[in-house]
């Protein structure tokens, strides 16, 4: 649920970047320089956000992946004779696709 909310939240900021930017080009030519310079500052607010936004995101996934990757090896150590079998159906499954080509 977090993850959609998240995804979301990012697809937001990206699309607000986007009319900021269409709005300045399409509104350049016949704007005054005290308007360009605040719809210039507008977009440069937008996209420090955007940044914010996105390397926040990106936090998140590194220790999403570090958290799965360590629950991953916990039931490896746990379960080894398991995991070599979920290897090794995995790999004749691979095999067989790749064989068919």
């Amino acid at each position: 649920m977090a993850q959609k909310r998240n995804s979301d939240d990012l697809r937001a900021e990206l699309q607000s970047i986007a009319d900021t930017l269409e709005e300045v080009l399409n509104n350049s030519g016949d704007k005054s320089k005290a308007e360009l310079e605040k719809l210039r500052s507008k977009a440069e607010k937008t996209l420090k956000e955007a940044r914010v936004t996105l390397s926040d995101a990106s936090d998140r996934l590194v220790d999403q992946t570090k958290e799965i990757a360590g629950h991953a090896d916990n039931y490896v150590r746990e379960n080894p004779w398991t995991a070599v079998g979920i290897g090794a159906a995995v790999g004749v499954v691979l095999g067989v696709l790749l064989s068919r080509r």
